[in-house]
């Protein structure tokens, strides 16, 4: 392969497959210096990656604006969109999604070498030039970095995230943050069978306390906050409890991170964003396996008990299986914050 001026990465989502994308844009980047890289993204998560020195465009998707226009009949806006890949010329496109949505991008570039996973699914692997087999029993991560492997890239598995400066200042600034190391808890999950109860979070939230931390954070999305009502009645009796679920965006969840004594979470972004700002963590799975998608090698910072079979968690109706995982198990993996690194 000719060395690229123009290259392109399509991982337009979810917000935590966009951060454990990173280690593919650090080795795109290490293996061509002088190189535009450009990556493709939901506008929606774009904060996640925006600031990361190995990145050069921020190229936003917008789905939500496109996907109406469409709707209505207006079709402009999608085209416009399409034509404006086409005219960035780019020499590689790097397809690390592997869906229909984004092999079709991949194709609108018209770049002379698509590269991308010759077992994506939806026949994703339509649209590209260069297709290469990675097995969908390995890590997510490991998976993309396959594909630059058989590109002939040389791979790295670093995982750094970067916050916005604006809300590492807001964060370091926030009186609320100011009174000792504090925990951030993401307690939500958009899928039942991801959920871990919420009240078995608000005891958890109660033994942090005790155990010293001077505040525990509570994230999440707008739209989720209904799964949270026993941590929202004790927030709302715990002043050391911070309710920030549906106040935070991507940016300033971020530097929340980046600064945190301690994260716990279910499987989600917050997990993915932890493992970027190499923070302590114990992430709570059941309907999905760590060793595909869990933290990037610190599985030992997981409580998983494994199912009799193997599940598709999209297709539970309730979260039996995170009901596994016990309020002493989650209180003995809790650190003593005085033994923690703080940023």
């Amino acid at each position: 392969m000719e060395t690229p001026s123009r290259i392109l990465i399509i991982r337009p989502s979810a917000l935590g497959d966009v951060c454990r994308t990173v280690p593919a844009l650090v080795s795109l980047r290490r293996a061509f210096p002088n190189a535009e890289i450009d990556w493709l993204v939901q506008d929606a998560f774009a904060d996640a990656i925006r600031y990361h020195p190995a990145l050069t465009n921020v190229v936003e998707f917008h789905r939500n604006k496109l996907s109406k226009g469409l709707s209505r009949g207006t079709t402009l806006p999608f085209w416009r969109f399409l034509r404006s890949l086409r005219e960035r010329r780019y020499d590689v496109v790097y397809d690390l999604q592997g869906l229909l949505r984004s092999g079709f991008f991949a194709w609108a570039t018209r770049a002379p070498r698509r590269v991308g996973l010759q077992n994506a699914r939806e026949l994703g692997w339509l649209g590209l030039t260069h297709r290469y087999f990675a097995p969908r029993t390995d890590h997510a991560v490991e998976r993309m970095l396959q594909v630059l492997r058989h590109d002939g890239i040389p791979t790295c598995e670093e995982m750094r995230l970067y916050s916005a400066p604006q809300s590492a200042q807001k964060v370091a600034a926030d009186p609320e943050l100011q009174a000792g190391p504090y925990a951030v808890i993401a307690p939500t999950s958009r899928w039942t069978g991801k959920r871990w109860p919420a009240d078995r979070f608000a005891l958890v939230s109660s033994a942090l306390l005790d155990k010293g931390y001077a505040r525990v954070v509570l994230v999440g999305a707008p739209n989720e906050r209904e799964q949270c009502a026993p941590l929202l009645e004790l927030a709302s009796r715990e002043r050391r409890l911070i309710d920030r679920i549906g106040k935070t965006p991507i940016d300033d969840l971020m530097a929340l991170i980046e600064r945190s004594a301690l994260v716990i979470a279910n499987d989600s972004a917050v997990v993915h964003m932890a493992v970027g700002f190499a923070r302590p963590l114990i992430g709570l799975y059941g309907a999905t396996s760590p060793r595909l998608d869990g933290p990037f090698h610190r599985e030992a910072d997981v409580i998983y008990h494994p199912p009799a079979q193997a599940v598709r968690h999209k297709s539970l109706a309730t979260n039996e299986l995170m009901l596994g995982i016990t309020v002493e198990e989650v209180r003995a993996r809790i650190p003593d914050p005085g033994s923690l690194p703080i940023t």
